[in-house]
């Protein structure tokens, strides 16, 4: 490795204590689930010890704040995956369905940058005013969701292939096609005069 590299950050050290408080130990100060839920959207790499066996808790801290997520009127977990999911528990694929997550979540958060960008690309200019913005939101709100599944996903791993970004390309055209229908279909009702004019 050479010097110019940057080398990643250590993780940060958060102390979980028995009254249930959290101690961040980098900054010195007691912090929050949502504060950790922060740090994930930030993509800060954090390990949650139990302060007073030393055992490390980060999976269950950070099922926690997927609970509170989903608490807070965020629900992003369909009840059936969560059924199906819990169905897996003592099953003999139980070892196989995290592997299978991890890797589905990874691919999909791969992806996501291309897809957005693609959709960019080819909607942006059709779309009405406000619009965009309502997109823009509701990716952001996307992004955050896939940090939780895959919480130290870094930026710089690599991009998916083109070859899947094509699989999008069809459906990408037929929602512009859709998007010009009704664009089409607003200026002959706004050109319409209205009663009593």
């Amino acid at each position: 490795m050479s010097e110019t590299e940057e080398t990643a950050p250590q993780p940060v050290i958060v102390k979980k204590y028995a009254n249930r408080r959290l101690y961040n130990t980098e900054s010195s100060s007691y912090i929050t689930l949502d504060n950790l839920a922060e740090m994930v959207r930030k993509d800060r790499d954090f390990v949650v010890y139990d302060a007073k066996s030393g055992e490390d808790i980060t999976r269950s801290v950070l099922t926690q704040i997927i609970v509170e997520e989903e608490g807070k009127g965020h629900a992003m977990l369909p009840t059936n995956f969560l059924r199906q999911l819990i169905g897996f528990y003592g099953d003999n694929v139980q070892s196989v369905v995290p592997r299978y997550l991890e890797q589905a979540m990874s691919s999909f958060a791969r992806q996501q940058e291309s897809m957005r960008a693609t959709v960019q690309k080819t909607l942006g200019p059709f779309m009405p005013p406000g619009v965009e913005d309502i997109g823009r939101k509701n990716m952001a709100m996307m992004e955050r969701a896939m940090t939780l599944f895959t919480p130290f996903y870094r930026e710089g791993e690599p991009k998916a292939d083109p070859d899947a970004a094509q699989e999008y390309q069809e459906e990408i055209l037929s929602l512009r096609a859709e998007v010009e229908r009704l664009q089409q279909q607003l200026a002959q009702l706004r050109a319409k005069p209205k009663k009593g004019e």
